[in-house]
C-alpha cells in the first residue's frame, strides 16, 4: 500500500471521528490504531496534519485522535524519525496547553502522547516541557502532570533534568492557592521522589552513577517546608503521609519536636467540614486519617493525650472531628489501644450528653467501633448500649438536620437510622456481643421512653434469642432472679401484645413484637409453645396481606384478643391470669399518649378479667379502673366501656353490681353533688364520667349473653342509663350541653336495641320505653346542624332508630312519618360528599351516616312491605328527588334505588294483585334519567328497572325470571354516561319505549300525570326528559287514553302555564299532536273547553294540531261542526220596555271560531284549508253574518275591560271581529292573498264587522272573490245553496248580498254559474226580510253589467221581478221599490221592446208618485227611471205613455230647482229624454241646449223659453200645467215652492185656448194619468179642484211626498 493511499485511508477515518454514535467513534480509533501498527509514521503524520488543519474541531474529538496516536506510539515509537518525533511533540504540547482551564480528558490525552514519545526521545520532550516553565509563573497543571508521569515512565531520562525542573518550580510553590494546582504539585513532587529513589536504587544502570541523594535533599526539604507550614490546611495530604511513614521508619527525631504542631494541623484539617464530594477531596480526608494511624501506631499516648481532652469541648466541629479520629484510631490501631479502653470509655461521658445530631451520629459510629473491639464488655459499656437504644427511640420528626448534597436519602443518614443499623449489626455480626446484649436488651422493652426503639430492639432480641436457642435451653432460659432489672414475663407479654395492635407504627413493630413474643414463649409459660408456633405465623401472614391503609383495625384487634383468649385458656391458671391482669392494669399509664393502643389495652384487661375465676379480683380491678380512668379522653372512655363489656361476657352480675357500687361510692357522689359540683371537679368532668358510665352499660348490654340481657335491659341497664343522662338539680331536669354525653347515650341505646333485636326472644319482648327512646333520638337528630356533619350523633341516632323500629310494639303512623322526615332532612341537606383531600375521616363519617339512613329506611319499609308502604317511603323522598341541588337529588335517588331493590328482594306475592302505584313511581323516577349528575342518572335507571320487575312479580312471574325488555334498561345505562344531549335524550326515548311496553294500561294515566308534573322541574334536563318520555308514551300507548283525554289536556294546559323552560311548549305541542292523531274528536272537544280569551299556550296547542294535513283537515272539520251546531247567540231579556233584547254570543261557537283562527294561523294547515275551502268560507261567512252586533258574555266583557294578561293571545274576542279575522285567515292560508289584500285596501273587513256596513262588506267580498278567486266560486256557491232557508235573517241577507254581487261580474257567465245564481236569487224573492228581497232585485239588476248579453234572454223574468218590487210592501219608502227602480233603470235598455211594452204603463204610473217623495233617493231613482223609459220609447211611443210624459212635465221642470243636486241632475236627464217624445223639435232642442250635464242653468231664462214653446205648440196643455203647478205652491222645498209661481207667471199672459180649436193635441181624459186628470178636472171645475194635495190614493203620491204616501 502506497503512502498516498495510507494517508487517504487515515483521512477518511479521521473524518468519521465526529460521528455522534460512541460505538462508531471507538471503531474509528481502533481502525486508526490498526493502521498505525502497520504504517506508524504515515498514520501519525496524517493525524497531526488533520488536527492542525481542523483547528475548530471540538475537544472530545481531538482527545479521541490523540488517544489513538498514543496507542500507536506506545508500541511503535522506536520507528519514528527525529523530524516526525519533533512534529508530534510540538502538536501534543500545543494541544495540552491550548486552554488554561482544566479539560482533563483532552489534556490527559495530549500528555499521554508526550509521555509515549518521551520513552524514546526524552531530550526533545524535556526541552519542550522546560520551555513551558516560565520563571515567576505557575506552570500549567497538565505540564506538571506530564513531568510527573515522565518521572515514573522514564526515570533514567528525567532525573538528570530534575535540578532544572525543581529550580523552576520551587520559587512559585508558594503561589499555588487552588486545590487543583496544589494537588498537581504534590503529585509531581511524589513522582519526582519516586523517580529519584528508583534512579538511586539502580545506579549501576544509570547514565550518571555519580548522582547522590543529597543532590535532591535541599530542594525537597524546601518543598517539605512549604507543604508542612502552608499546605497542611489544604485537602491533599498524601505526600505528608508518605513523609510521616518515612520519618517513622527511619526514627526521625525531628518528628517528635514537630508532633504537637503536626497534630494540631492534622486535627484542624479533620475538623474542617467537607463541602465537596470530589474524589480528590475525599481521598485527602482519608490521607489525613492515615496520618493519625501512623502516629497512633508509633506514639499512641501522645496522640490520646492530644485527642481525648478535645472530646470535652463544646465546639461541634472539634467534637465531631475528634470522634472521627477516635473511631479511626480504634479501628486502625486496635492493638495499640487495647490497654487504653477504660480511658477512652470514660472520655465519652460528655459526648454522650451532646444533643447535636452530628455529634450523636459520630458518637454512634464510635460505639459501633467499640463494639467490634471489645470496648462494650468493659465496665461502663452498658451506658453505650443504652445510648444506642435511646437514639433508636428518637422520633423522626425530631431530626431537623438538612441532608447533604451527596445524600440521596436524608433519612438514611439520620441519627436514628444510623443507630438502628448499628444496633442490628452489633447484635447479628459481632459474636462477642451476644452475651452482653442478651438478656440485657429486654429491659428496654417496657419503659415508655424506649417505645420508638421497639422494632429494632425486637429484631435484635429475636436474633439473639434464636442464637441462644441454638446454644441450648439453659443458655436461652432467663433467670429472672439473677436479673432483677429485667421485666417480668407478664410485663413482656402485655407490652408486646399491646404494641402489636398498631402493627405498622415504628417501622412495623407489630411483626417484630409478635415474632419476639413467639420466640420468648419458653420464658413466658411452658404450655404456650405449640399454640403460639401455630397461631403467630397466621397473624403475621394476615399482616403481610394488608398495608397500613387496608388493614381493618377492628378485625385485627379481634384476632389479637382471640389470640389472648386462647392463650389464657391454654394456661388455665387463675394466679397466672390474675398476675397478667395486674400487669396490664399497671401499664395503663404508659399509653396515655397513644389512645388507640390504650383502648386495646382496656380490651385486653377485660378479656383477661373475663378469664379470671376470682370474683374478688375482678371487682377489685374494675373498681380501680373506674377510679383511675382519665374520663376526659374519649378513647379512654370507649376503652373502659369495652373492658366492662368484654368482662360482662363472663361476669354480668358482677359487672353491673360494680357499676352501681361506683355510682353509690363516695368518689362518684362527691363529684356530682350540688354543693361540690364546682369545687372538686368541673361540670364538664362530671359529664365525662357520666358519659363513660352510660357507655359501659351499653357495652355490657351488647356483650352480655343474649339469654341474660333481656331481663336486665329495662330494670337495670336502661334505668341507669337514663338516670345518668337526665340530671336533676333541686328536682328540676337540666338539659345537658355536652355532645360527648349525648353521643354516649345514643351509642348505648343503640347497643341495647341491637342486643334486644339479636336476641332469640326478641319477638316476644315488649319494649315499653321504645317510643320514648325514639323521640329522644329524633330530638338529637333535629338538634344537629342540617348543612354540616361535625359529630357522629346523627349517624348513631339513626342506627339506634333502625334497631328500635324492629322491636315491638310498632310505631304509629305519625311517629313513623316524623322519623322519616326528620332523618331525611338531617342527612339530605348536608353539603356534598367531602373529597379525599378534605380529610378521610370526614368522608368516612359521611358515608357511615348515609349507610345509617339507608338502614333505617330499609327497616321502616320492612315493617310495611306493601305497595302502599313503598309509596309512603318514596313520597317522603319525593321533595329531595326534585330538589334544585344536585347532591340532594343524587342522595335521594340512591336511597330510592336501595329501597326498591330491597322491596324487590323481599317481595313475596301469594296472590295476583295489582301494583296500583307503579305509574306514579315510574313517572317520578324516569325523568331523572337525564339529570345533570351522572350518578343520579344511573340510579334513576336502576329505580325504573326495579319497578318493572316489581310489576312482573305482582303479575305472577318468579323472582329469577328475566324479561328481555326490562333487561334492555341495563344496556342503556352506558348511554347515560355521555353528557351529549343528543345521546342522552335518545336514551331517554328508548327508556320511554321500554316503559310503554311493560306498563299496564290502568297505570298509564297516572304515569302521564306524574310526568306532566315533571315539566315544571327546576332541572331543565329532567324537564326535557319528561317531554321526551311523555311523547314516547303517547305515541306507543295513546290509543287507550280516549276517556282520559280531557284530563290530560287540562293538566297539560295548566302545566304549560307553570313551566318556564323554552323546550316545554314545543314538546307539549307534539304531545297534543300525538294525542290528536289517535283521539282527534276528544282532543278538539277538550281544547274547546279552554277559557276565553285563549292564552298563548292554548293557542300554540291548537296550532300543533295543524302540523300534519290529514289531522288538520279532521280538526277543521270538527271545529266547523262545533261552530255550526250550536246557536250563534242567545237573546237576553231587555230591562227597559221597548228596548230590543241584547244578543249575547254562545261560548261553543265562539271558542270554535277562535280555535279555527289558531289552526289557520299555522302555515302547515294550507293543504287542509284548500281541501275544506268551500265549507270553511261559507261557514265563516255565515258566522260573520250572524254575529254582527252580537255581544260577548258578561264575564268575557269584564275580562276585555280589565285587559288581557300578557300570557293571553293578542286577539279581539268580539264575536264578529273574531269571525272576520278567521275568515281572513282562511283566505290567506288558502292562497287567496289577493282577495284579503283587496278587502284590506277597500276597508271591506271593517265594513263586515259593523251592522251598517255589513251588507256592503259582503258585496265587496263577493266582488274581490269574483275578481281574484273565481275558480273557487262554484264550490262556494254549492255550499251556499242551502242558506236561503236559514233561520237567521242576517245569514240570508249576507248570502244574498254575496250572490247578488257575483252577477255584477262576468265570472258568473264564464263559470256557467248564471242560471244557478238566478235560480238562487229568484228563490229568495218571497223572503220575509225586506233586505233580502231588495238584494235579490239588486242581484238581478247586476246582470246588466255582469252579463248584458244574457239580459234579453231573461228579460221577462227580470222585468217581472222588478215590477213586482215596485209594488213590494205598503211603505211609501220601501227600499225594495227603490231597488226595483234602480234595477229597471239598468235593465230597460237591454230587454226586448215587446217585453217592456207590456209593463211600461204600469211602471210609469207606479213611479210617478215618487217624483215628489221626501226621500232624495226615491225622487232621484224614479225621475231617472222615467228618463230611461222615455229613452227606450223614442220613435215607438204610444199615446198612453205620451200622456204620462205630459203629466210629468211640470214636476220635472219644477224639480230642476230641487235642493238635491242628484234630483236636479235626474230631472235634466229625464227632460232631455222626454223632448223627442213630445214631437216638438223646438222644445226638444231647448232641452238639449239648456239641460246638458255640467252646464249652468239659468232657470228663469230656461223656464221662459220652455213656456213660450209650450204655449206656442201645446196651448191646450197650459191648463193642465197650471193646475199641476198649483200643487207645488205649498211644497216643502223652498226652491221648488219659489219655482212654481214663476212657472205659473210665465204661462199666465197667454190667452186660454179653446178646447175645440185643437182637438187633435188633447188626449182623452181617460188616457191621462191620475195627476193629469186631476189637473184637467181642476181646470174644468171638477172634483179634483176642491182639495189640493189630496189626490186619489190610487193615483200615487202628490207633490208633498212624505206627507202623502201611495
Amino acid at each position: 500500500m502506497t503512502e498516498s493511499s495510507i494517508k487517504k485511508l487515515a483521512s477518511t477515518l479521521l473524518d468519521a471521528i465526529t460521528d455522534k454514535d460512541p460505538v462508531v467513534q471507538e471503531q474509528v480509533c481502533s481502525a486508526l490504531c490498526s493502521l498505525g501498527e502497520v504504517r506508524p509514521v504515515e498514520t501519525l503524520r496524517t493525524c497531526e496534519e488533520y488536527l492542525r488543519q481542523h483547528d475548530k474541531l471540538a475537544h472530545p474529538y481531538r482527545a479521541a485522535v490523540l488517544r489513538a496516536m498514543e496507542r500507536v506510539l506506545s508500541s511503535r515509537a522506536s520507528e519514528l524519525d527525529k523530524d516526525t518525533a519533533s512534529t508530534i511533540i510540538l502538536l501534543a504540547s500545543s494541544e495540552m496547553t491550548k486552554t488554561k482551564d482544566l479539560v482533563w480528558d483532552w489534556q490527559q490525552a495530549a500528555s499521554g502522547v508526550l509521555v509515549a514519545v518521551g520513552r524514546q526521545f526524552i531530550s526533545k520532550v524535556m526541552e519542550e516541557l522546560l520551555r513551558k516553565l516560565h520563571p515567576g509563573t505557575l506552570p500549567h497543571c497538565a505540564v506538571l502532570h506530564t513531568l510527573a508521569s515522565l518521572s515514573v515512565a522514564n526515570a533514567f531520562g528525567v532525573v538528570p533534568f530534575l535540578p532544572s525542573v525543581l529550580s523552576s518550580l520551587l520559587p512559585v510553590l508558594g503561589m499555588a492557592k487552588q486545590d487543583t494546582v496544589r494537588v498537581a504539585f504534590c503529585s509531581a513532587l511524589q513522582r519526582f521522589s519516586e523517580g529519584a529513589l528508583e534512579y538511586l536504587a539502580n545506579l549501576d544502570r544509570a547514565p550518571d552513577p555519580t548522582v547522590r541523594k543529597d543532590a535532591f535533599a535541599t530542594d525537597i526539604f524546601s518543598a517539605y517546608d512549604v507543604l508542612f507550614h502552608q499546605w497542611l490546611q489544604s485537602r491533599e495530604a498524601k505526600s505528608l503521609g508518605q513523609i510521616l511513614e518515612a520519618a517513622v521508619s527511619v526514627g526521625s527525631r525531628t518528628l517528635e519536636t514537630q508532633l504537637d504542631a503536626l497534630l494540631a494541623a492534622l486535627h484542624s484539617q479533620i475538623c474542617v467540614p467537607v463541602e465537596s464530594s470530589s474524589p480528590l477531596v475525599m481521598s485527602n480526608q482519608k490521607e489525613v486519617l492515615r496520618c493519625f494511624t501512623v502516629l497512633a501506631c508509633s506514639l499512641p499516648d501522645r496522640l490520646l493525650a492530644f485527642l481525648l481532652p478535645r472530646l470535652d469541648t463544646s465546639n461541634e466541629r472539634t467534637r465531631v472531628g475528634t470522634l472521627q479520629v477516635v473511631r479511626h484510631v480504634i479501628n486502625s490501631a486496635a492493638a495499640q489501644m487495647e490497654d487504653k479502653k477504660p480511658f477512652i470509655l470514660s472520655s465519652m461521658r460528655l459526648p454522650l450528653l451532646d444533643t447535636n445530631s452530628k455529634v450523636k451520629r459520630a458518637v454512634v459510629q464510635v460505639i459501633s467501633a467499640m463494639a467490634h473491639h471489645g470496648y462494650l464488655e468493659q465496665p461502663g459499656g452498658e451506658v453505650m448500649i443504652e445510648y444506642i437504644v435511646q437514639q433508636c427511640a428518637l422520633p423522626p420528626e425530631q431530626e431537623p438536620e438538612k441532608p447533604g448534597p451527596s445524600s440521596k436519602d436524608p433519612k438514611a443518614d439520620s441519627v436514628r437510622a444510623v443507630s438502628v443499623r448499628t444496633l442490628y449489626l452489633v447484635s447479628t455480626t459481632v459474636d462477642r456481643m451476644s452475651h452482653v446484649l442478651w438478656p440485657y436488651l429486654l429491659q428496654f422493652l417496657t419503659p415508655v421512653r424506649f417505645t420508638g426503639a421497639l422494632t429494632p430492639l425486637c429484631r435484635s432480641l429475636v436474633h439473639l434469642a434464636q442464637k441462644r436457642q441454638e446454644a441450648g435451653a439453659d443458655a436461652f432460659l432467663i433467670q429472672y432472679d439473677a436479673h432483677a432489672s429485667l421485666p417480668s414475663p407478664y410485663a413482656v407479654t402485655a407490652r408486646l401484645l399491646v404494641v402489636s395492635s398498631s402493627p405498622y407504627l415504628g417501622d412495623g413493630r407489630g411483626v417484630a413484637a409478635l415474632r419476639l413474643l413467639s420466640v420468648l414463649h419458653p420464658n413466658i409459660h411452658p404450655l404456650l409453645g405449640q399454640h403460639w408456633e401455630t397461631t403467630v405465623p397466621l397473624l403475621l401472614g394476615y399482616l403481610d396481606e394488608h398495608t397500613e391503609e387496608t388493614l381493618p383495625q377492628e378485625e385485627w384487634e379481634e384476632k389479637l384478643l382471640m389470640f389472648l383468649r386462647d392463650t389464657l385458656a391454654i394456661v388455665s391458671d387463675n394466679a397466672w391470669i390474675c398476675q397478667l391482669s395486674l400487669e396490664l392494669c399497671r401499664q395503663l399509664p404508659c399509653y396515655d399518649e397513644t389512645p388507640q393502643e390504650k383502648n386495646f389495652l382496656y380490651k385486653c384487661i377485660g378479656t383477661t378479667l373475663g378469664a379470671a375465676s376470682s370474683k374478688e379480683v375482678v371487682r377489685k380491678h374494675l373498681q380501680e379502673l373506674l377510679e383511675t380512668a382519665r374520663y376526659q379522653e374519649e378513647a379512654e372512655r370507649e376503652g373502659l366501656a369495652c373492658c366492662f363489656g368484654i368482662c360482662a361476657i363472663s361476669h354480668l352480675e358482677d359487672t353491673l353490681a360494680q357499676l352501681e357500687d361506683f355510682v353509690r361510692s363516695e368518689v362518684f357522689r362527691k363529684s356530682i353533688g350540688i354543693l361540690n359540683i364546682f369545687k372538686d371537679r368541673s361540670e364538664n368532668e362530671v359529664e365525662k364520667v357520666k358519659s363513660a358510665l352510660i357507655l359501659c352499660y351499653g357495652h355490657v348490654a351488647a356483650r352480655a349473653p343474649q339469654e341474660l340481657v333481656l331481663a336486665k335491659v329495662e330494670s337495670d341497664i336502661l334505668r341507669n342509663i337514663c338516670q345518668h343522662f337526665n340530671t336533676k338539680v333541686l328536682g328540676v331536669k337540666v338539659e345537658t350541653k355536652d355532645p360527648a354525653l349525648k353521643l354516649c347515650l345514643v351509642q348505648s341505646v343503640c347497643m341495647v336495641s341491637r342486643a334486644i333485636c339479636s336476641s332469640t326472644q326478641a319477638g316476644s319482648f315488649h319494649f315499653t320505653q321504645k317510643a320514648e327512646l325514639v323521640a329522644q333520638m329524633m330530638e338529637f337528630i333535629r338538634a344537629e346542624p342540617p348543612d354540616s356533619l361535625r359529630t357522629p350523633i346523627r349517624k348513631k341516632a339513626m342506627l339506634t332508630c333502625t334497631y328500635l323500629v324492629s322491636v315491638e310494639p310498632a310505631l304509629d303512623e305519625q311517629a313513623r312519618a316524623d322519623v322519616i322526615r326528620g332523618c331525611l332532612h338531617s342527612v339530605m341537606a348536608l353539603l356534598p360528599e367531602p373529597e379525599e383531600k378534605d380529610g378521610g375521616c370526614q368522608k368516612s363519617l359521611y358515608l357511615e351516616t348515609l349507610h345509617a339512613l339507608e338502614g333505617l329506611l330499609t327497616s321502616l319499609l320492612q315493617r310495611n312491605m306493601t305497595p302502599q308502604g313503598l309509596q309512603i317511603m318514596i313520597e317522603h323522598l319525593s321533595p329531595w328527588i326534585k330538589s334544585p341541588r344536585g347532591h340532594e337529588r343524587a342522595r335521594a335517588l340512591g336511597l330510592s334505588a336501595l329501597l326498591l331493590r330491597h322491596f324487590l328482594e323481599q317481595l313475596r306475592v301469594s296472590a295476583l294483585v295489582p301494583f296500583h302505584n307503579l305509574g306514579l313511581l315510574v313517572g317520578l323516577f324516569s325523568p331523572r334519567c337525564a339529570d345533570l349528575w351522572p350518578a343520579t342518572r344511573q340510579e334513576a335507571v336502576d329505580c325504573v328497572y326495579s319497578l318493572l320487575y316489581l310489576q312482573l312479580g305482582y303479575e305472577g312471574f318468579s323472582r329469577d325470571y328475566r324479561d328481555d325488555v326490562a333487561e334492555r334498561l341495563l344496556s342503556l345505562k352506558d348511554g347515560l354516561v355521555h353528557p351529549d344531549p343528543t345521546i342522552l335524550f335518545h336514551t331517554c326515548h328508548s327508556i320511554g319505549q321500554i316503559i310503554a311496553k311493560r306498563l299496564p294500561p290502568d297505570q298509564l294515566i297516572s304515569l302521564l300525570l306524574t310526568m306532566f308534573e315533571a315539566l315544571g322541574d327546576p332541572e331543565k334536563n329532567c324537564s326535557r326528559a319528561a317531554t321526551v318520555m311523555i311523547n314516547c308514551l303517547l305515541q306507543e300507548r295513546g290509543g287507550v287514553l280516549q276517556e282520559k283525554v280531557p284530563e290530560i289536556v287540562s293538566v297539560l294546559r295548566s302545566k304549560l302555564q307553570e313551566a318556564q323552560g323554552e323546550h316545554v311548549l314545543p314538546a307539549a305541542q307534539h304531545s297534543m299532536y300525538l294525542l290528536a292523531t289517535q283521539h282527534c274528536a276528544a282532543v278538539v272537544s277538550s281544547l274547546l273547553g279552554s277559557p276565553l280569551p285563549l292564552d298563548s299556550h292554548t293557542s300554540m296547542l291548537w296550532r300543533a294540531l295543524a302540523v300534519e294535513p290529514r289531522l288538520a283537515a279532521q280538526v277543521l272539520g270538527l271545529l266547523l261542526e262545533k261552530m255550526s251546531r250550536d246557536v250563534p247567540f242567545k237573546e237576553s231579556r231587555a230591562f227597559l220596555l221597548g228596548r230590543t233584547p241584547d244578543r249575547v254570543a254562545t261560548l261553543l261557537p265562539l271558542s270554535a271560531t277562535c280555535a279555527l283562527f289558531e289552526v289557520l294561523s299555522t302555515p302547515a294547515a294550507g293543504p287542509a284549508v284548500l281541501e275544506l275551502y268551500p265549507q270553511l268560507f261559507v261557514a265563516l261567512l255565515l258566522r260573520v253574518s250572524c254575529t254582527v252586533g252580537v255581544q260577548l258574555p258578561r264575564n268575557l266583557q269584564a275580562q276585555e275591560r280589565r285587559g288581557a294578561s300578557p300570557a293571553l293571545a293578542a286577539r279581539n274576542l268580539e264575536p264578529c271581529s273574531s269571525a272576520v279575522d278567521t275568515l281572513r285567515a282562511v283566505l290567506l292560508r288558502s292562497g287567496s292573498e289577493d282577495v284579503a289584500q283587496r278587502m284590506d285596501l277597500e276597508g271591506g273587513w271593517e265594513l263586515l264587522r259593523t251592522s251598517a256596513g255589513h251588507e256592503e262588506g259582503a258585496t265587496r267580498l263577493a266582488r274581490a272573490m269574483a275578481e281574484h278567486a273565481g275558480p273557487r266560486l262554484p264550490l262556494v256557491l254549492k255550499a251556499l245553496a242551502c242558506t236561503h232557508s236559514s233561520a237567521y235573517e242576517n245569514q240570508r241577507v249576507t248570502t244574498t248580498a254575496f250572490l247578488a254581487e257575483l252577477l255584477n261580474s262576468n265570472v258568473a257567465n264564464d263559470l256557467m254559474l248564471l242560471d244557478s245564481l238566478l235560480e238562487s236569487l229568484v228563490a229568495r224573492q218571497k223572503d220575509t226580510c225586506t233586505s233580502v228581497r231588495r238584494l235579490v232585485l239588486r242581484g238581478l239588476a247586476n246582470l246588466a253589467s255582469g252579463c248584458p248579453d244574457k239580459v234579453r234572454a231573461h228579460g221577462p223574468q227580470l222585468l217581472t221581478a222588478m215590477i213586482g218590487g215596485l209594488d213590494d210592501g205598503d211603505s211609501p219608502h220601501s227600499p225594495v221599490a227603490l231597488e226595483a227602480m234602480l234595477g229597471l233603470a239598468r235593465l230597460v235598455h237591454l230587454v226586448e221592446a215587446w217585453d217592456l211594452r207590456s209593463g211600461l204603463l204600469h211602471v210609469a204610473i207606479r213611479i210617478r208618485p215618487f217624483f215628489d217623495s221626501e226621500k232624495m233617493e226615491f225622487r232621484t231613482a224614479s225621475i231617472r227611471l222615467f228618463g230611461h223609459l222615455n229613452q227606450v220609447c223614442h220613435g215607438d211611443c204610444e199615446d198612453v205613455f205620451l200622456d204620462q210624459v205630459v203629466g210629468g212635465l211640470a214636476p220635472l221642470l219644477l224639480h230642476l230647482q230641487d235642493p238635491q243636486a242628484a234630483v236636479a241632475s235626474a230631472c235634466r236627464f229625464a227632460l232631455r229624454m222626454c223632448g223627442p217624445n213630445l214631437a216638438c223639435e223646438d222644445l226638444s232642442a231647448a232641452f238639449q241646449k239648456h239641460l246638458q250635464e255640467g252646464r249652468a242653468l239659468h232657470f228663469g231664462e230656461f223656464l221662459n223659453t220652455t213656456c213660450k214653446h209650450l204655449m206656442h205648440h201645446f196651448p191646450d196643455l197650459l191648463g193642465r200645467l197650471l193646475t199641476t203647478c198649483l200643487f207645488y205652491f205649498k211644497s216643502s222645498w223652498e226652491d221648488v215652492r219659489a219655482a212654481a209661481p214663476l212657472f205659473t207667471g210665465e204661462q199666465h199672459p197667454l190667452p186660454r185656448p179653446q178646447a175645440a180649436q185643437q182637438p187633435c193635441l188633447m188626449p182623452p181624459l181617460h188616457r191621462v194619468p191620475g195627476a193629469a186628470r186631476g189637473a184637467q178636472a181642476a181646470a174644468a171645475g171638477g172634483p179634483g179642484s176642491a182639495h189640493f194635495g189630496a189626490p186619489d190614493p190610487a193615483e200615487g203620491p202628490g207633490p208633498r211626498g212624505a206627507d202623502q204616501g201611495c
